[in-house]
């Protein structure tokens, strides 16, 4: 292996950089390990090109060092390091590290909220651990509907995508664990549905009944009611639940779905629920999440 290595390594820095380019970045920065010349290769702007999208959406002002210009490979870091905002400032994209695919999270301001613009219920609150500056807190409704989408243009091509409603729960929340949401991922005529449920429940919590903080639309939202001729939600009915993200916040998987050739049409999203008629309260959205689809 060293012997082939140091034959290798004896090749032009160009044809170096052209294998390099056809391997992952992942890949390339083990390359610079080997020797000297596969250091200059790994590091050239011509292997890292590849590993960049042709098709970087215009970004911010400030988002990117601009003098001197960086090199290609530290261009990749940079976005595959921590998410950027886009020139609107409502959507920040990255790149996936071990393969450059294009990710992306819309905003809540991005997204169609039913009663949005009502303070009686949604409020926008500052965000201090976001990218962005303000997420939309749920007061009080009973008809929960959320929509968002993306072009398909801008995401890469032939890859499979899942997508994350990211969240938190305040000390208040409730109504948010039955009846379960619907959420969705369309893409042209094709519309994948699943049932997702933003609290995870033990068995030992399923008891039979409708949690304590079960609302009827029809009462008044801060009278309470318990009621027991309906279930929870335990495990093992099929129900998509939430985990915890490394950043602190919380995220729900929507579904997931096959871009194929970059169509040229839009993927939408949705996450509802409006025929249980129980009020709802103290759900805060950061946004959705739109990335690579990753084994578990």
């Amino acid at each position: 292996m060293e012997a082939e290595a140091c034959e290798i390594g004896r090749l032009p820095e160009e044809l170096l950089s052209a294998s390099l380019s056809r391997t992952s970045p992942r890949d390339a920065c083990r390359a610079a390990a080997v020797s000297q010349a596969f250091r200059a290769a790994a590091d050239s702007d011509s292997a890292w090109a590849c590993f960049l999208p042709r098709d970087l959406p215009p970004l911010a002002d400030g988002e990117l060092p601009t003098a001197p210009p960086p090199r290609k490979k530290d261009l990749f870091l940079r976005l595959s390091d921590s998410p950027v905002l886009l020139a609107d400032k409502l959507v920040s994209m990255w790149l996936d590290r071990e393969t450059g695919t294009k990710c992306y999270m819309l905003s809540a301001r991005n997204l169609f909220i039913v009663w949005g613009d009502t303070p009686q219920y949604w409020s926008w609150i500052p965000l201090t651990d976001s990218r962005f500056s303000e997420g939309a807190q749920l007061m009080n409704v009973c008809w929960f509907e959320i929509r968002g989408k993306i072009h398909s243009k801008m995401l890469s091509e032939d890859t499979v995508y899942a997508a994350y409603m990211v969240f938190k729960l305040n000390e208040h929340f409730h109504g948010l664990d039955y009846p379960v949401q619907e959420a969705s991922v369309s893409v042209g005529e094709t519309n994948l549905t699943r049932k997702v449920c933003f609290q995870d429940y033990d068995a030992e919590d399923a008891a039979g009944a409708v949690p304590e903080n079960y609302l009827h639309m029809r009462l008044f939202p801060t009278q309470r009611v318990r009621r027991r001729n309906r279930r929870a939600v335990p495990h093992g009915e099929n129900v998509g639940i939430p985990k915890k993200r490394a950043d602190g916040w919380m995220e729900l998987e929507l579904g997931e779905f096959f871009n194929e050739g970059g169509d040229d049409g839009e993927v939408s999203f949705s996450l509802m629920e409006t025929e249980g008629g129980n009020w709802k309260r103290g759900l805060i959205v950061q946004g959705i999440e739109i990335r690579l689809k990753k084994s578990s």
